[in-house]
């Protein structure tokens, strides 16, 4: 869900093409986010879970693959290590 989320955020906010995600090795410098970019769409989720990420500045440097695992372990320890219903109540 959470993968959904963010290239759906991406895909539809930032007009990125859909092909990209396609790419395992994708980069999250391949995705040619400017900083504000970056900050709106981990608004995006902090909206969803309730809490700020800790340094996303280290999320350019990361694989596409890796800040999802990275966000994620992050909600997970926010919450117990269970993963919450992300979707906005539109969502449901």
């Amino acid at each position: 869900m959470l993968e959904e989320i963010i290239k759906n955020y991406l895909i539809n906010t930032k007009g990125k093409d859909p092909a990209l995600f396609t790419n395992p090795a994708l980069q999250v410098a391949e995705l040619g986010l400017d900083s504000l970019d970056m900050v709106e769409m981990l608004f995006e989720i902090e909206d969803r879970c309730g809490f700020q990420l800790p340094d996303p500045t280290r999320y350019p440097k990361m694989s596409f693959r890796d800040m999802l695992a990275d966000i994620e372990a992050a909600i997970r320890a926010h919450n117990g290590g269970e993963l919450p219903d992300l979707r906005l109540e539109a969502d449901k």
